[in-house]
């Protein structure tokens, strides 16, 4: 994991604005073996053979071998973002909004590993203690150098000192 810090300044939610337009960091590298793709495949009924027969989908399929689910990749983020050490100092912990662009690039083959690169691109203070957070994500595959996803993060950052404890969700949180 590397976590850029910008001109010594701390990655805190209070020096937030300093890192508008920055890259916050990158993940370790992740392996994608046929076990987690199986796992996956059978979590969510999706038993394509184009990901869960290598048989199959190296002797039929378009990529010579069996890729993962692409909704595996997306999955992944959350897992690959605290590896990334994405959540800034000074907050208890986000809340997954959900996306505002998601785009598969190119196939992860099984046998890849895969990492994720985040770049800060708006943050937005809401009520107390509760920021906006925006970020362009990327997840990057070893063997091919090429991205294999990008996406348009929506996080909501709480820090309960000011917030108080969650309950349900503010009204107006995307505006």
């Amino acid at each position: 994991m590397v976590r850029n810090i910008i001109e010594d300044v701390p990655y805190h939610i209070d020096n937030f604005h300093l890192y508008i337009g920055k890259s916050l960091g990158t993940s370790d590298w992740l392996a994608i073996d046929q076990a987690r793709v199986d796992e996956f495949g059978e979590a969510t009924n999706d038993r394509n053979p184009l990901h869960v027969d290598p048989e199959w989908a190296t002797a039929n399929g378009p990529f010579g071998g069996p890729i993962a689910h692409g909704f595996l990749t997306l999955s992944l983020l959350s897992h690959l973002s605290w590896m990334a050490d994405l959540q800034p100092d000074g907050v208890d912990y986000g809340i997954n909004l959900g996306f505002e662009r998601v785009r598969f690039l190119a196939p992860v083959m099984v046998g890849d590993r895969i990492r994720l690169r985040t770049h800060l691109l708006d943050v937005k203070p809401r009520d107390a203690g509760r920021w906006w957070f925006k970020c362009r994500v990327t997840i990057d595959t070893e063997k091919t150098q090429k991205a294999a996803l990008s996406a348009i993060w929506l996080i909501l950052f709480i820090r309960e000192a000011d917030a108080g404890p969650i309950m349900g969700l503010p009204g107006k949180i995307l505006e």
